[in-house]
């Protein structure tokens, strides 16, 4: 199995430290496949798509200025 190192931010440590009963390294494996999984999802449908890169950011944009406009109402 490979090592990975994170850094983290003092605060995050600190809590940890105060949990020392917790296998962080789990909880970290944890999300990592969790996300893994998820892209592995996103490429499957992905990979399906008839859009294009054009398509893509056109619907991004759109999505962008209906945010902005809901949140400045």
């Amino acid at each position: 199995m490979a090592n990975i190192t994170l850094s983290i931010p003092a605060e995050v440590h600190e809590i940890m430290r105060e949990h020392r009963e917790i296998r962080w390294s789990e909880i970290a494996r944890r999300a990592l496949l969790d996300e893994i999984r998820k892209l592995a999802l996103m490429d499957k449908i992905s990979s399906k798509s008839k859009l294009t890169m054009k398509d893509i950011e056109e619907i991004n944009e759109k999505i962008k200025r209906g945010i902005h406009s809901k949140l400045h109402e």
